[in-house]
C-alpha cells in the first residue's frame, strides 16, 4: 500500500466518527422536535452519548488487537458502526435513540484506536506526527462538509436518511479494509490475553510521565473542543443569528483546521512534535482570554466570534497529533493497550467536559469561552509535569522495525 493510499484509508476510517457527530447538528432541532423532546439543551445528547461511549468503548479494542492482530478488531468495529447507524435510523423514540447512539459509539470507538495503533506500527517520532498530520488533515474535510451534508439531506428527506448514508459509507470503507489493508502488527509484540498483563500494559500507557500529561492535557483541550461542537448550533445559528449558514461557517472553520494540519506536517520533521505543540499551546492560551474578554465585554458579533474561535481551532490542528504521537510514542510492543487507554481518557474526559460546558450554556458564549482559558491553562501545567518543567526540548526516536 502506498502511503497515500494508507493517509486516505487511515482518514476517512476516523472520518466516519466525525461524520457521526457532524453530519448530525443542523438536524438536532428537526430531531428533537420528531421525537417529542422539550429542552433545547436536551438536543446536544444526540451529539454527547456517542461521544462519551466512545470514550469508554475505546478502552477494550486495543488489548484485543495486541493479542489477535488489528485487521479482525477494525473489521468488527466498522461491522459495528454500520449495525447501528441503521438501527438509528430506524428508531421512533428520543431514549431508544440515544441507546443506539451510545452502542454505536461504543463498538466503533475501535475505528480511532485501530487507526493510532496502525499508525504507531508502521512509524515512530516525528515521522509518526507527521503522518498523522496528514491523517487529520484528510480526517477533516469531513467536519467541513458534513454539516452541509445534513443540511442537504434535510432538504430532500427526512433526518433518518442521514443515518442511512453513514451506514453506505462504513460499507464501502470495510470493504476496503478487507480487499487492501495488510496485519500490521509485529508478530514479536503480541501480548498474551491475560487481565495482569492488560491492566499492566493500560496502567503503563497513562503512568508513564513522558505520556500522561500529554494525555490529560489533550482531554482538557478536546473537552472545549467538544463543548464547542455540543454548543455550536445554539450559539452560531440562534444567538448569533447565523441561520441556515450555519453549516457553512461551521465548515469554513474547518478548513481552517486542515490548512493547519497540512502545515504541521510540513514543519514537525523539521521543529520537532515538542517544540510545534507547545508553542501552539503557548498562543492558545492568550487567544482563549481574548474570547473570554469579549464576552464579558458584550455586545460580540458573529464575526469577532468566528475569528477568534478558528483561530483557537487552528492552534489546535498543532496539539491534537503532535500531543497523541508524544504520548504514544514509548509503548511500541504495547501500542494497542496503550492506544486504547490513552484514546478512553482522552475521549470519556473530553466528552464528559464538553457535555458539562454544553450544558452550561446561557445564550452567550462565556461558558465556553471559560472553559476554553481553563483548559489551555491546565494543559500547560500537564505538559510541564510531564518534561519536568521545560519545553521545547527534542528528542531523536528509534526507527520502527520492518513488518
Amino acid at each position: 500500500m502506498s502511503e497515500r493510499e494508507f493517509v486516505a484509508m487511515m482518514a476517512l476510517m476516523q472520518a466516519l466518527q466525525a461524520l457521526a457527530v457532524d453530519a448530525m447538528l443542523p438536524a438536532l432541532g428537526v430531531m428533537s422536535r420528531d421525537l417529542g423532546v422539550d429542552s433545547a439543551n436536551q438536543r446536544q445528547l444526540v451529539v454527547g452519548v456517542f461521544l462519551l461511549f466512545g470514550g469508554l468503548g475505546a478502552l477494550f479494542p486495543g488489548a484485543v488487537a495486541d493479542r489477535f492482530g488489528r485487521r479482525p478488531v477494525l473489521i468488527g468495529c466498522l461491522a459495528g458502526y454500520v449495525v447501528f447507524s441503521l438501527a438509528a435510523a430506524l428508531t421512533g423514540d428520543f431514549t431508544a435513540l440515544l441507546v443506539m447512539r451510545a452502542a454505536a459509539g461504543f463498538i466503533s470507538s475501535g475505528i480511532m484506536v485501530m487507526a493510532t495503533t496502525i499508525i504507531r506500527d508502521r512509524f515512530t517520532g516525528d515521522k509518526m506526527a507527521r503522518t498523522q498530520s496528514l491523517v487529520v488533515m484528510v480526517f477533516m474535510f469531513v467536519p467541513m462538509i458534513a454539516p452541509t451534508l445534513g443540511q442537504a439531506v434535510l432538504l430532500v428527506a427526512n433526518w433518518r436518511w442521514i443515518f442511512g448514508i453513514m451506514a453506505v459509507l462504513g460499507v464501502g470503507i470495510t470493504l476496503w479494509v478487507m480487499m487492501r489493508l495488510p496485519e500490521t502488527m509485529h508478530p514479536e509484540f503480541r501480548q498474551p490475553i491475560r487481565v495482569s498483563a492488560i491492566l499492566g500494559n493500560m496502567r503503563d500507557g497513562l503512568s508513564h510521565r513522558e505520556a500522561m500529561g500529554y494525555v490529560f492535557g489533550m482531554a482538557l483541550v478536546q473537552g472545549a473542543l467538544f463543548g464547542y461542537i455540543n454548543s455550536s448550533q445554539q450559539l452560531v445559528a440562534e444567538h448569533f443569528g447565523a441561520g441556515e449558514n450555519f453549516p457553512l461557517i461551521f465548515g469554513a472553520m474547518a478548513l481552517m483546521m486542515v490548512c493547519t494540519n497540512l502545515a504541521n506536517s510540513r514543519i514537525v520533521m523539521r521543529f520537532g512534535a515538542r517544540r510545534v505543540s507547545h508553542s501552539a499551546l503557548l498562543a492558545y492560551i492568550p487567544l482563549a482570554a481574548l474570547q473570554l474578554g469579549l464576552s464579558i465585554r458584550g455586545g460580540e458579533t458573529l464575526w469577532e466570534f468566528t475569528a477568534v474561535m478558528t483561530l483557537n481551532l487552528c492552534l489546535m490542528g498543532f496539539l491534537g497529533a503532535n500531543f497523541s504521537s508524544i504520548a504514544l510514542q514509548p509503548f511500541g510492543r504495547s501500542a494497542g493497550a496503550a492506544a486504547s487507554v490513552q484514546t478512553f481518557v482522552r475521549m470519556v474526559g473530553g466528552s464528559l467536559l464538553g457535555a458539562y460546558i454544553g450544558q452550561l450554556y446561557d445564550g452567550s458564549p462565556r461558558p465556553l469561552a471559560t472553559a476554553m482559558l481553563l483548559g489551555g491553562s491546565g494543559a500547560l501545567l500537564l505538559v510541564l509535569y510531564s518534561e519536568r518543567g521545560r519545553l521545547f526540548k527534542r528528542r531523536n526516536m528509534p526507527a520502527v522495525p520492518p513488518i
